[in-house]
């Protein structure tokens, strides 16, 4: 058993295990031997046997020289002449008889070829740097080298081996391989006006935003409207939540963070009055004027929490209507916007195509009872059934183009603002935010079902907030089968989630280096750390970031090691740094504002932790203690202890800047509740710091009390559900921003040294 156990330790080595790690409470957790073999199971590894276990250990220790190359070769801009090693099987002697050819394709068809001294290789001209003897088989490594400087982007890679003698395996006489070479830049975009100096922007939550004119949810015309009027403020940009696909449905199906797609978005976004199909058809203004729409209009505008499902409906029968006009009068024809939506369709490809599929097929197994996750599908579905799945999409075209049609909209609506944002002067724009992950059972899990570990989910261990650890609900990557595929799924989550916008945060940003897996069955606690190819993933973020403009937030709070902070800023990522945590520790006071860095997003708060107004009253405690998450009595009061004195260093440090008066009360017993002038002093605070980014939070300014969501809970809180206090209307009319507008001007702030 012993034995068993080093053999599953070794594999567990190889397969990127970490065994062990730190919590933030400064306790040591050790990998069980239990948790590394189900961590295995789910990267389809066989642990169960010695046997099993050696061969893995052996082949894994072979690759890639059985493998001929690398799958993907990910490199500097300024690491040229491109090294490329390849693998071949050849006895001593024979490699002189060797004729090596290859090419390197970009991306755009444009195809360029280079060969090692023309197309040959004989004798002394081939140089070996390394032999390997594998199963009395004489393996050579050689280095094609590209002498074509190339630009940053992605190429394919095509390599011939041949001998005129039948020596390869099964007795070929040629050997032909496929890879794929992405050149990186070595730093993400920073538009100059940051590298000189810095800018603020509004962050909100669009489904949260009441206004008098949408329908019990926010859409996109309020995120214009928000836009033009931050605009006017200066800011420049707008940060809004993910607007990944979801299901919206309770309770599962709610959360932004928890999408069953990451490479699309939620129709119920979408201005219908905008799309023209809708605006041309007097059937739907008839249904939009009818009674009964209308009363159900006002109460999903008047209710106090956003209903998901009723807000989704009232959508979803004048969308179709609308798709039946657009696919009787442009699809497939020579219209204008016929032939935007073939353009579009060309440009997404099958990416989108499988994700239409997916929702249609969504659809269909929801009215016949089978469940909303596709392991509760047919096995014919759930395994994708070549022969079932040809039948389906043959049977349900219509619908699948129905959703690529949604996905069309959704595109031009935001497209059409982020083109506003730019001509309003904004010089970042639309401030996307990307999740960690997407659910098991959803639309990535389903098309991408190589690279999902589906017996595991993503979380986190145990810590300040969240005592009992996470667990998120969505499989993680297989790193080896991700790279296998040459990063294709990461590339077009990454790209996608750029378009349109100037700047993206990547929640949870040490999941680049390393996730916490919690195998199926088992308690956070017991997860265990698996390390990804962080500066492969890294440098594709990097690509993606220039060729789309996009300035790039690192989410780098929890436990991050600092040799990850100094990676993410080397590739010029901005560090994510929330007041409440910027404290000198190990003592609690607030960290001034000169030593925060300069490259990093600053923040007060964000939809996990919070408001200003609802840290002041300690409502997350009053709320946790109501829902006994707290272990007992104890937990609770000395939180409470905590915040009480966290609140007068808060104080002690407005004051030590000379932002509240001297005369301004010391003690937090005078100050019951969060006020607009203290409240402005906090951002004013922040506003003195030398940090590229200011991000204010609009249900701080506006001075709601609870928070969007209580991290380990899901229907015992209304988390993702709670609308803003204040229509948008009144939002935009109040003087306040006006003066945050004001104090948060550029000339205010401490240069970075």
């Amino acid at each position: 058993m012993e034995y068993c156990d080093a053999l599953i330790n070794e594999v567990s080595g190889l397969c990127g295990i970490v065994p062990e790690y730190w919590d933030i409470f400064g306790n040591k957790h050790i990998a069980s031997i239990e948790t590394k073999k189900a961590v295995l199971k789910a990267m389809r590894i066989e642990a169960d046997s010695k046997e099993e276990l050696m061969k893995e250990i052996h082949d894994r220790k072979l690759r890639p020289w059985q493998n001929f190359f690398e799958p993907v070769h990910v490199v500097s801009v300024n690491e040229q002449p491109v090294r490329i090693p390849i693998y071949i099987p050849v006895k001593e002697g024979e490699e002189k008889k060797l004729v090596i050819s290859w090419s390197i394709e970009a991306e755009d068809g444009n195809s360029k070829k280079s060969f090692l001294n023309s197309t040959c290789i004989r004798g002394d001209d081939i140089f070996i740097p390394e032999v390997r003897w594998i199963e009395d088989a004489r393996y050579i490594r050689i280095n094609l080298v590209d002498d074509i400087q190339r630009p940053t982007g992605y190429y394919h890679l095509t390599v011939e081996c041949g001998h005129p003698d039948a020596i390869f395996p099964g007795k070929q006489k040629v050997i032909q391989k496929k890879s794929r070479l992405i050149i990186t830049p070595d730093a993400c975009y920073m538009p100059e006006h940051l590298q000189k100096g810095r800018s603020w922007g509004l962050a909100l939550n669009l489904y949260s935003v009441r206004s008098r004119r949408n329908r019990g949810i926010g859409d996109f015309t309020d995120l214009e409207n928000i836009v033009r009027w931050s605009a006017g403020l200066k800011a420049d940009c707008v940060g809004i939540n993910p607007l990944h696909s979801i299901t919206n449905t309770q309770p599962f199906g709610v959360s932004p963070y928890s999408p069953i797609s990451r490479l699309y978005k939620n129709f119920v976004y979408l201005d219908v009055e905008k799309i023209p199909e809708a605006a041309e058809s007097e059937e739907i203004k008839k249904h939009l004027t009818a009674r009964k729409f209308q009363k159900e209009l006002n109460d999903a505008c008047q209710s106090e929490f956003i209903d998901y499902e009723k807000a989704a409906s009232l959508k979803s029968d004048a969308l179709m209507m609308a798709f039946d006009i657009f696919y009787e009068k442009h699809y497939g024809r020579n219209t204008g916007r016929g032939k935007d939506f073939n353009r579009y369709i060309a440009e997404e490809g099958s990416v989108l195509e499988s994700y239409a599929l997916f929702m249609a097929l969504w659809e269909h197994m929801k009215k016949t009872g089978h469940g909303s996750n596709y392991q509760d599908w047919p096995e014919d579905y759930q395994i994708k059934s070549e022969k079932t799945i040809k039948a389906f999409r043959k049977k349900h075209e219509r619908e699948i183009i129905f959703h690529q049609y949604l996905q069309w909209l959704i595109d031009g609506q935001l497209q059409d603002i982020a083109e506003e944002a730019g001509k309003l002067g904004m010089r970042i724009g639309l401030y996307h935010d990307l999740a960690v992950g997407s659910v098991g059972g959803g639309s990535d899990a389903w098309n991408y079902q190589d690279v999902v570990a589906g017996a595991a989910d993503l979380g986190a261990p145990p810590d300040d907030f969240n005592i009992n650890g996470q667990k998120w609900g969505f499989p993680p990557f297989i790193p080896e089968k991700l790279k296998e595929t040459g990063y294709e799924l990461f590339i077009q989550t990454i790209r996608k989630n750029m378009k349109h916008g100037g700047a993206i945060r990547i929640d949870h940003a040490l999941g680049l280096f390393r996730l916490f897996w919690i195998p199926q069955g088992m308690h956070p606690k017991e997860g265990a750390y698996v390390e990804c190819h962080a500066e492969d993933l890294i440098r594709i973020i990097a690509l993606e970031s220039v060729r789309h403009k996009t300035v790039v937030i690192a989410e780098d709070l929890g436990t991050i090691s600092e040799n990850a902070r100094e990676t993410l800023q080397k590739f010029r990522m901005l560090s994510y740094r929330l007041f409440y945590f910027e404290r000198n520790y190990p003592d609690p006071s607030f960290l001034a504002p000169e030593r925060y860095p300069g490259l990093a997003l600053c923040a007060v708060t964000t939809h996990d932790l919070p408001t200003l107004y609802g840290y002041w009253a300690g409502r997350d405690i009053e709320v946790k203690k109501q829902l006994k998450i707290f272990v007992d009595d104890n937990q609770w009061r000395q939180q409470v202890r905590e915040r009480e004195r966290d609140k007068g260093l808060i104080l002690s440090a407005l004051k030590s800047r000379g932002i509240l008066p001297a005369d301004y009360p010391s003690d937090p017993a005078m100050i019951p509740e969060m006020t607009p002038e203290l409240c402005l002093a906090v951002y004013q605070y922040l506003s003195q710091t030398p940090c590229k980014l200011l991000l204010v939070s609009l249900d701080d300014i506006i001075g709601t009390l609870n928070q969007q969501n209580l991290p380990g809970t899901v229907d015992e809180h209304p988390n993702w559900k709670r609308k803003t206090p204040v229509f948008l209307e009144e939002i935009m009319k109040e003087g306040k921003f006006n003066e945050l507008s004001n104090m948060l001007n550029p000339k205010n702030a401490i240069k970075p040294a």
